[in-house]
């Protein structure tokens, strides 16, 4: 397997370019987002809906989690 980079590209994982008011900001936008997931899986039904909605729900606590990582290091320095 290999992967593209394009030159000037921002890795989606690497946040240290974003100020910490930014990531805050951006910190709520995707806990705000888990909780509008979390009440759609409660509302829908079917198999193929409720693994969409958990595979959407896991890239955002992932990306979540990282940003929380990143913030957490900053406010160690």
């Amino acid at each position: 397997m290999f992967s593209l980079s394009l030159p000037g590209a921002v890795n989606m994982t690497d946040y240290s370019f974003l100020s910490l008011s930014a990531l805050n900001d951006r910190i709520a936008i995707l806990r705000g987002n888990i909780r509008q997931l979390m009440e759609q899986a409660a509302g829908s039904s079917g198999a193929r809906d409720e693994e969409r909605t958990a595979e959407r729900i896991a890239q955002q606590q992932d990306e979540l989690d990282a940003m929380v990582k990143e913030r957490d290091s900053r406010e160690k320095k």
